[in-house]
């Protein structure tokens, strides 16, 4: 009987791996697409607003290494950082069509532009991501403690 319940474990266990593995490299993709898309907006950036124009190079960096970190590492933390920088594209993009930037006035109202929008789905895809894992991070970190209480059996 104990086999049994060993190879049950082992398919949990390994259920499990697969379905982490998977959520990290799919957030390590949305956040080098959130890098990308900013990339090929930036260009426009630097001659119009300076400063936005930095602002989009702190992004992709922080997407990039967040991205690094994402697949690197099963912390809580990277799940919330990879959050945070998803949900902080997403508030510049309102923030923008709503009131504006200083200095950068002429997107207030422009909700249907092509890039944007595709930012704002690959940000969205990557928030739900995060709190999913963060979530089931949660649950693996009970069955983590159930299957070392059933090695040490």
């Amino acid at each position: 009987m104990t086999d049994f319940t060993r190879i049950t474990i082992d398919d949990q266990a390994a259920r499990s791996l697969a379905r982490e593995l998977a959520m990290r490299a799919t957030a390590a993709v949305g956040l080098a697409g959130i890098a990308l898309i900013h990339l090929l907006d930036s260009i426009g950036k630097y001659h119009e607003t300076r400063y936005l124009f930095w602002m989009y190079v702190a992004l992709m960096i922080g997407s990039v290494v967040t991205a690094g970190a994402v697949l690197v590492s099963h912390r809580r933390i990277v799940w919330s950082a990879a959050a945070a920088v998803a949900t902080s594209a997403i508030a510049g993009y309102v923030i923008s069509r709503t009131t504006g930037l200083p200095n950068a006035t002429d997107d207030i109202g422009n909700w249907t532009e092509p890039l944007g929008l595709a930012s704002l789905f690959v940000e969205g895809c990557v928030v739900a991501l995060s709190v999913l894992a963060l979530r089931v991070s949660a649950e693996s970190r009970v069955a983590l403690q159930r299957l070392r209480a059933a090695a040490v059996n």
